[in-house]
C-alpha cells in the first residue's frame, strides 16, 4: 500500500481498558467505570464517522470476561441491552451499519436478539461499520473457522489463507489498520489475532472513560505517519 493511501485507517480496533482502574482512582464502584466507558465509546464512534474511518472494530466482552464476578457480568450484559435500545436511533442518524464479532450463540437471549434487531435495522447503511466484539476471543473466533472448514469437508491441501479468512468472523472486513488499546498495558489480550497481522498500534496509558475525541484523531495521525511496508523494502 503506498503511503499516500495510508493517510486515514480504514479499519481501526480499540480495546477499551481502564474503566474499573477508573472508577477505583475515584473511589467509585466499577459498574460507575463501566457507564462512563460506554459514554465515551459513543463519543468516539462519532468521532470515528466523522472523520472517515470506514471500520471500527470495539473490544466490548471478551469470552474471558465470564470469569469476573457475577455481578459485573451481569451488570456489562445489562448495559449491553440497554445501549442497543436506547442508541438505535443514533446508529440510524449517522447511517451507521452495526456488526458482530464473537460467539453469539453462548450471549443471553436478550441480547442476541438485541444484536439480530439492531444488525437487521441497520444493514443497508453505508457509513461506518461499527463491529462489537462481544463474547469474542481470538484463539475462539480461529477455532471455530477451522471446524466451519472441516464440516465442509475440504481436504487439507485445498486450504488457504483466504478460505480460512472466508470462515472467521469478519469475512468482507479488511484487516486491521490501526490498533489502539488504552489503560497502560501493552498486550493484544486475545483481540483480534487473525486480523492484526500488519496493524500499527497504538498504546496510551489513558483509562478508556478520559480517553477523548482529540486523542483519537491523534492516534489517526500518528498512523499517517507511519511507513507501512508489508514485510517489503520501501
Amino acid at each position: 500500500m503506498a503511503k499516500t493511501e495510508s493517510k486515514m485507517p480504514v479499519h481501526v480496533a480499540v480495546t477499551m481498558d481502564g474503566n474499573g482502574r477508573w472508577a477505583t482512582k475515584q473511589n467509585l464502584p466499577r459498574t460507575k467505570g463501566h457507564q462512563e466507558g460506554l459514554k465515551t465509546a459513543k463519543r468516539i464512534v462519532k468521532a470515528a464517522s466523522d472523520a472517515g474511518v470506514k471500520y471500527l472494530t470495539l473490544y466490548t466482552f471478551s469470552t474471558e470476561n465470564w470469569k469476573r464476578a457475577q455481578e459485573e457480568v451481569g451488570f456489562l450484559m445489562n448495559l449491553i441491552h440497554v445501549h442497543l435500545i436506547g442508541e438505535l436511533q443514533f446508529y440510524k442518524d449517522n447511517g451507521i451499519r452495526i456488526c458482530h464479532t464473537g460467539d453469539i450463540s453462548a450471549l443471553p437471549k436478550n441480547i442476541q436478539d438485541d444484536l439480530n434487531d439492531a444488525m437487521d435495522k441497520t444493514k443497508d447503511y453505508t457509513g461506518l461499520t461499527l463491529n462489537l466484539a462481544i463474547n469474542y476471543g481470538g484463539r475462539d473466533e480461529i477455532v471455530r473457522g477451522i471446524r466451519k472448514i472441516a464440516e465442509k469437508g475440504i481436504k487439507p491441501e485445498d486450504i488457504t489463507e483466504n478460505l480460512v479468512r472466508q470462515n472467521l468472523d469478519m469475512e468482507g472486513c479488511p484487516d486491521v489498520d490501526l490498533l489502539i488499546r488504552t489503560g497502560g498495558e501493552f498486550r493484544l489480550s486475545n483481540f483480534l489475532l487473525w486480523h492484526v497481522a500488519y496493524a500499527e498500534m497504538v498504546f496510551t496509558d489513558t483509562l478508556w472513560p478520559d480517553y477523548t475525541e482529540e486523542e483519537f484523531l491523534n492516534n489517526l495521525k500518528s498512523f499517517g505517519n507511519r511507513n507501512r511496508r508489508f514485510g517489503k523494502e520501501k
